[in-house]
């Protein structure tokens, strides 16, 4: 092994620093393939196939005003790895989308609604997951939200279970509501990660939540 990959492996099993920033256009590429393997890790433990937006969509919403776009990113070896990515808007986007706004309106519920949401499997249980929601959950209290609204499928267990457990509660047949946002800068400063539990296997509990896919627009996995 090189020493680079020596040292990368070192900053992984210590404490890495996470930083979140806006996505910007020299990583759309990078984090569209990024997004695509987090699914195929879900896909290993799920019954039904589940699949990010495609690619052509994805690129189209970089341009689109009004949506946010976060990368939660690490540096090893010297590099720059992506390690969580956030998308969020303060209106139902996309022209599949089969939510009701009206349905908010006569609850009195400004939702921050997540469209996409991927956790790197390989930092499930130290701390990034609950990272990437706070981060939401800031943002909604800056935009003057009253709750975080997403969608998961109900046969994506590990995700389900991960966010009952942080007060997420079922509103339909796929769509979950959060706990009440409480009314500070945008971004949250950097957060070090637990150290790496050599016992835990890497590959399940992945969390990913997604918008409706556009099926004919996917591209081959690959």
């Amino acid at each position: 092994m090189a020493a680079e990959d020596r040292h990368a492996d070192d900053l992984a099993d210590a404490e890495p620093q996470v930083r979140v920033r806006h996505l910007n256009k020299r990583d759309l590429n990078r984090t569209w393939e990024f997004i695509k393997a987090v699914f195929r890790e879900v896909n290993r433990s799920t019954v039904e196939y589940q699949r990010p937006k495609s690619k052509k969509r994805f690129l189209e919403v970089f341009d689109e005003k009004g949506i946010e776009q976060l990368l939660f990113v690490i540096r090893l070896g010297g590099k720059e790895r992506i390690v969580g990515y956030a998308e969020c808007a303060l209106t139902i986007i996309g022209t599949d989308n089969w939510m009701n706004e009206r349905y908010f309106r006569a609850r009195d519920m400004r939702p921050l609604f997540v469209e996409e949401l991927a956790v790197d499997p390989e930092f499930q249980g130290r701390g990034l997951g609950t990272f990437v929601l706070e981060q939401l959950e800031h943002l909604a209290r800056l935009r003057g939200c009253t709750h975080l609204v997403l969608e998961v499928a109900e046969n994506n267990d590990n995700a389900l279970k991960f966010y009952r457990g942080r007060s997420f509660t079922k509103l339909d047949a796929a769509i979950f509501l959060a706990k009440k946002v409480v009314s500070d800068p945008e971004i949250l400063p950097p957060r070090r990660l637990k150290r790496r539990d050599p016992k835990a296997r890497t590959s399940a509990g992945v969390v990913a939540v997604t918008a409706p896919s556009e099926p004919k627009d996917m591209p081959p996995e690959g």
